[in-house]
């Protein structure tokens, strides 16, 4: 898994965070800022916000008109399987569902489709560790 991790985060360049949150308390914030400063455009999909860390925010995964490389999942749990299904539908290459974000249909569901699939897992922590 660390070499599909590592290739994943090396080959990509958009992450479409969904729940990213404006408040810098959040965890969505912070780990979302950082993969930005290590230059992944972040897309924010949240339907509560306008714009976060300096770029528009889409109300649904749906909505955004760019390809997207890694669909980041800051939902809970019960959300994640329609954030897979439309993760697929805009032809992802990548479902990435943060730390406790585990529902194991959404895993699946993502795997057979193809997707390289990571759940209960922090996007920032994997990518200082690699």
């Amino acid at each position: 898994m660390n070499d599909e991790i590592r290739t994943l985060l090396e080959n990509s360049k958009t992450i479409a965070v969904v729940g990213l949150s404006s408040d810098p308390f959040r965890p969505s914030y912070g780990v979302s800022r950082y993969m930005q400063s290590q230059g992944y455009r972040i897309i924010p999909v949240n339907p509560q916000e306008v714009e976060v860390l300096g770029e528009k925010a889409y109300a649904k995964l749906d909505e955004v008109p760019d390809q997207v490389d890694i669909v980041n999942i800051f939902r809970r749990p019960a959300a994640a399987l329609d954030v897979v299904e439309s993760a697929i539908a805009k032809g992802a290459k990548a479902v990435w569902m943060q730390e406790g974000v585990i529902n194991q249909a959404a895993f699946d569901r993502a795997k057979q489709a193809g997707l390289v699939t990571v759940m209960d897992q922090c996007i920032l922590k994997e990518h200082r560790r690699l």
